[in-house]
């Protein structure tokens, strides 16, 4: 994986954070979302065709992103494959979301562990294949959370 350093990403001192503004400040932690700035310059043009995976370096923590960011820690490397011929992205964080484990260890886990570790992978098509199952299990979770929510709402009133 090739990995970018966010120092043209991270948001300005003192940012205010407002809800109406355009563009999202990341965390890679369970917050993701830190608020959104009205800040235009230093955006991060993530999309659809051109996601990341934002990585902690700290933490280990790592999210999915396919939209345009700014970023509140210089500690976040921004990760896109060296090679999308061979590399499907989303394949490398579903299998960093099983084989990365967060850590409380105070170093700099991306240089000094975690790039070296070595993934198998298969062909791009299998790889394809497997993104897009784990994609429609995620999305039966999701599905499935939703209605249950539901469920217990009608049988609390």
């Amino acid at each position: 994986m090739n990995y970018q350093q966010p120092a043209k990403y991270l948001v300005g001192k003192d940012p205010k954070y407002n809800n109406k503004y355009k563009t999202p400040v990341l965390t890679a932690g369970k917050s993701f979302v830190l608020g959104y700035t009205n800040q235009t310059e230093g955006i991060y043009n993530a999309n659809i065709n051109n996601p990341v995976i934002i990585f902690d370096d700290f933490t280990c923590d790592n999210k999915w992103v396919d939209f345009d960011f700014k970023i509140k820690s210089s500690a976040i490397k921004i990760l896109k494959p060296f090679d999308e011929n061979i590399i499907n992205l989303k394949f490398v964080y579903y299998w960093m979301q099983v084989n990365i484990n967060q850590t409380s260890n105070h170093k700099r886990h991306w240089i000094q562990d975690t790039s070296s570790k070595l993934i198998t992978l298969t062909s791009l098509s299998i790889q394809n294949k497997i993104v897009d199952f784990l994609d429609n299990f995620e999305q039966t979770i999701i599905d499935l959370n939703i209605k249950l929510l539901k469920e217990v709402e009608l049988i609390n009133k």
